[in-house]
């Protein structure tokens, strides 16, 4: 698992970049550009790419590697874990992280996917039909359990930094947002059992709509309530303290409602997720941070915005954006081809706009 003593030495191996590039997390520091692999075909040609980007990008600067079982039908997991292998970079320089929720198939899409949710899970005892939200997603204990395991072995590791409950807005199709939250509960519980047995190191939430709609949206789920369901499983798991540490959500020049939208309960107030996020101490993962490569063209971000914002490239100063905000611990960039991955982590070697130069583009 990712060290202090490790992240603060590969922070020292990389002087090139801005002073705020490398950022706190736990005891250690992690890049503010970190690598996603949600994208691209569940191919060997994709896998081959993928690995070189990883490991290029791993000897150049980002310890920030995101990941989830479902991606490229558990492809992305394992390639990440091959990577990680061959990489001249010590893995305990590098903060991975995963995430459990939908399903993931082995490697491409079955023909009868229904068939293998129900021999792999169903008939095994793993999860009950009633667990299932669309056919696809859970987020039971113990198939959550069942996740962190598979995940571990597809990344070829003793333990994951970072788990995720993946999106878990999605059992509210089925379920009240009471009931989503016991279940959460129920689920943080596991993960508290798993981090004391070293399995994990921090767990969170990652969420598409969840924590940056209003309370009255369908979909919504309030961090001050998730934070308090954490407490109470850490209790419950006899932990010394709750391993609850991140969260994840999109942001980017188009969708910034976690900056803008007051949508958590708060003693000071109703708060946008971003700034509950900052003041309860929880690392802010930002995905979609160019907007899955729709703000890499000229002329997407708005020119009063873009002229604040440093960088030789549209995606740079779009992932400047993203990290400009404030509480983002990293925000997350998809590169399956060296190219790309060069150009975004270069968005490092600038500064960030300043707190208040980031206020004023909301005004």
């Amino acid at each position: 698992m990712a060290t202090k003593e490790a992240t603060w030495a590969y922070r020292n191996e990389f002087p090139e970049f801005a002073r705020t590039y490398f950022r706190r997390f736990g005891e250690g520091v992690v890049s503010s550009v970190g690598l996603g692999t949600y994208l691209g075909d569940p191919t060997d040609a994709v896998d081959e790419r993928y690995e070189e980007t990883v490991r290029r990008a791993l000897e150049h600067g980002v310890n920030v590697v995101d990941t989830a079982i479902n991606y490229r039908h558990q492809r992305s997991e394992r390639v990440v874990g091959r990577a990680l292998a061959d990489a001249r970079v010590d893995r305990e320089a590098v903060m991975v992280a995963t995430k459990g929720g939908f399903v993931g198939f082995d490697g491409d899409r079955p023909a009868d996917p229904g068939a293998y949710v129900r021999e792999e899970y169903l008939d095994t005892g793993i999860a009950d039909t009633e667990d299932f939200a669309r056919g696809i997603h859970c987020i039971a204990p113990d198939y959550i359990d069942d996740q962190v395991s598979r995940s571990l072995s597809n990344l070829g590791l003793d333990t994951v930094d970072l788990y995720y409950v993946h999106n878990p807005e999605t059992q509210l199709s089925k379920r009240s947002r009471e009931d989503v939250y016991d279940l959460l509960e129920a689920t943080f519980t596991r993960l508290e059992e798993r981090a004391a047995a070293g399995d994990l190191r921090h767990y969170g939430v990652a969420t598409w709509q969840a924590l940056r709609v209003a309370p009255d949206h369908d979909l919504h789920l309030s961090l001050s309530e998730l934070v308090d369901r954490a407490r109470a499983a850490s209790d419950a798991a006899g932990t010394a303290a709750t391993h609850f540490r991140a969260v994840q959500l999109p942001f980017n020049v188009h969708m910034a409602d976690a900056f803008t939208v007051p949508a958590h309960d708060s003693v000071d107030g109703r708060q946008s997720a971003l700034r509950f996020a900052h003041e309860a101490g929880l690392n802010v993962f930002t995905s979609a941070s160019i907007g899955q490569g729709e703000l890499a063209r000229e002329g997407a971000i708005p020119d009063e915005v873009a002229a604040k914002l440093a960088g030789d490239t549209p995606a740079q100063r779009a992932i400047n954006f993203a990290r400009s905000a404030p509480g983002v611990t990293s925000a997350l960039v998809g590169a399956s081809s060296v190219e790309h991955l060069d150009e975004n982590v270069a968005a490092g070697t600038f500064e960030p706009m300043g707190a208040n130069a980031f206020d004023e583009t909301f005004e």
